[in-house]
């Protein structure tokens, strides 16, 4: 199994970040020939019961998504970091892991990221499928 290249995720909080900011900050292990794109979603309302198209697998949308500014690969939907309204900042980060990753399709850890900015419901079958926690349901 390749190993994935090191990623690292920063913050600094006042007073080592001047004028009382907080920064965040973290760098790609993506190809480097890849698109990264800087994009910011308004928030938005849904309609009931509607879905969400994430890169390869569709999960119950929330009734209202926050605004959210991510970094991202061009060609999928999820996100390297990014930061909401709110001012909540989340990024992946590789990880390697034991056990061989599902044959199935299920959600990216980057598609995870953008949920968590987004304040989506993630289904617990969608985060087994994942293989990126355990927890029943979690509201991000």
């Amino acid at each position: 199994m390749a190993v994935a290249p090191p990623s690292y995720c920063f913050v600094a909080f006042p007073p080592r970040a001047k004028d009382g900011l907080v920064v965040f900050g973290k760098n790609s292990a993506r190809p480097r020939d890849e698109v990264q794109e800087v994009v910011y979603f308004s928030a938005a309302d849904h309609e009931p019961e509607s879905k969400v198209e994430c890169t390869y697998i569709s999960i119950d949308q929330v009734p209202r998504t926050h605004a959210i500014v991510l970094s991202r690969p061009a060609w999928l939907w999820g996100a390297e970091m990014g930061a909401n309204e709110h001012g909540v900042c989340i990024a992946n980060e590789a990880i390697n892991a034991r056990e061989p990753a599902a044959e199935t399709e299920a959600l990216l850890g980057m598609d995870l990221v953008r949920n968590g900015h987004s304040g989506l419901d993630i289904p617990a079958k969608s985060w087994a499928a994942s293989r990126e926690s355990s927890f029943h349901k979690t509201r991000i």
